[in-house]
């Protein structure tokens, strides 16, 4: 049973970084593809960054280009969000998530993660 736990949530002022992680329990984490969603307020989850089992294939929504980087450590079974010059619009409850299912391929769609992690709130201040 694979669960994922997230942390490094906060308070930041516009224009800082903060590092999200996320821990998976169990075996295979190598063989998931995991992403990053957030829920801000008054909208729907939506995706950010996704990364290949390798972590040699990223992928971002447009808005977090150039300031979000994804990335794993397989060997601790944990993945990464690198937040830079975060703005007050990128305040909500981000969620990792675990693509179980093959194949094993980026997806930008919720309904291709079968496990989620309860979420880590932030909040950028302006």
């Amino acid at each position: 049973q694979v669960q994922l736990v997230e942390s490094g949530g906060g308070l930041v002022q516009a224009g800082g970084s903060l590092r999200l992680s996320c821990v998976a329990s169990g075996r295979n984490f190598s063989a998931y593809v995991m992403g990053w969603f957030r829920q801000t307020p008054g909208k729907e989850r939506e995706f950010v960054a996704a990364t290949s089992w390798s972590g040699y294939s990223e992928l971002y929504v447009d808005s977090v280009k150039g300031r979000f980087t994804i990335s794993r450590d397989n060997a601790k079974n944990t993945v990464y969000l690198r937040m830079n010059s975060l703005k007050p619009d990128d305040t909500g409850v981000y969620y990792c998530a675990a693509r179980l299912v093959p194949p094993a391929l980026m997806s930008q769609r919720q309904a291709d993660y079968s496990k989620w992690g309860q979420g880590t709130q932030v909040t950028v201040a302006s």
